[in-house]
């Protein structure tokens, strides 16, 4: 097994690096040679054409970049978490920068080790992680300085922390991805089902002692911290100031969360809920899922039991992640 698996991860950084170069290029040409629906990043970068970096400023990536340099300025940037951005002098040493880094949390080969803990098979650990290379939005996985790849690679980290039983290491996994994207608070639920939940199931209450449920509490609580601590930061900042007026969210929900303003999405009063309205579920779902293995491992099972619809869903998949390369290019959504 461990010569296929050496051999398996070899040649998924190599998919990975091609994957890249293919998304850079489609991208590079589509900008290159389609006109922008929005000139916003050619007069952001002092009116540079449309290529690099300027093919990196898109959507979220210009919160990004101007908190990086800047700080957070302005209530809405408040929905991006503290990692939102890299400092830097310049814009296109941010962007390239940012990009840089999202290289080198590639979790591919992550995902590869996790899935090949929980089946026990080379080959179908392969496949799963070779269909995590063509994700439905390659360009802000793969291209762009965005929060998804570092939330991603340390999500599988804390996943596979997990099912090896290392539970300090998947809180502190844990909390670095929180770090990066908000929802990141709910992986926390990987430690409190390994640690509390399974050994009650499986009939091993024996091991459910005051320290361990001491120290599941203590670990499942981490990753919440950089949630706690931004919300807080942004309540002293625009609810305990001096200004004359303070914003509508500081005093009319109970739990007053700049995360849920900046996030909020209208529905009925009667669903309104103080931390996560139901409108805003499907939005945290979107963020969410994409991060975890599921959707590829589903995609692995289907290729092997129905090789006919699994073609088909690879095939939308790539046509799907080349069409969205398009439109980021030219500034369209879906980001």
């Amino acid at each position: 097994m461990q010569s296929a698996t050496t051999r398996h991860v070899r040649t998924l950084l190599i998919l990975s690096v091609v994957v890249r170069l293919a998304v850079w290029i489609l991208v590079s040409i589509s900008a290159y040679l389609l006109p922008l629906f929005d000139a916003s990043p050619c007069i952001w970068i002092s009116g540079t054409p449309p290529g690099p970096p300027s093919v990196l400023l898109r959507w979220d990536a210009f919160h990004f970049a101007h908190i990086a340099r800047e700080g957070y300025v302005y209530e809405h940037e408040w929905a991006f978490s503290a990692l939102a951005g890299f400092g830097s002098s310049g814009w296109g040493t941010l962007l390239r920068g940012g990009a840089g880094m999202a290289i080198l949390c590639d979790s591919t080969h992550v995902l590869y080790h996790l899935s090949l803990h929980h089946f026990r098979s080379p080959s179908l650990a392969f496949l799963s992680a070779a269909l995590s290379v063509f994700s439905s939005s390659p360009a802000a996985l793969k291209l762009a300085s965005y929060n998804e790849p570092f939330f991603t690679y340390f999500s599988y980290r804390g996943m596979l922390a997990c099912a090896r039983s290392n539970w300090v290491a998947a809180s502190i996994c844990f909390a670095l991805a929180s770090m990066f994207r908000s929802n990141g608070i709910f992986l926390s639920g990987f430690i409190l089902w390994g640690m509390l939940v399974t050994p009650f199931l499986t009939w091993q209450k024996d091991r459910l002692t005051p320290r361990r449920l001491l120290k599941c509490v203590l670990l499942t609580a981490l990753p919440l911290i950089p949630f706690i601590h931004h919300n807080i930061t942004a309540y002293l900042r625009f609810c305990r100031s001096s200004a004359t007026s303070i914003p509508d969210w500081c005093t009319s929900n109970m739990i007053p969360l700049i995360y849920s303003h900046t996030n909020e999405v209208p529905s009925p009063p009667q669903l309104d809920s103080p931390f996560l309205s139901p409108a805003l579920l499907p939005h945290i779902s979107l963020r969410l899922l994409p991060s975890l293995p599921l959707t590829y491992w589903a995609g692995a099972r289907l290729i092997l039991d129905l090789p006919k619809w699994g073609k088909a869903w690879v095939t939308w998949s790539v046509l799907w992640g080349a069409l969205s390369c398009v439109l980021w290019a030219v500034f369209l959504p879906p980001a």
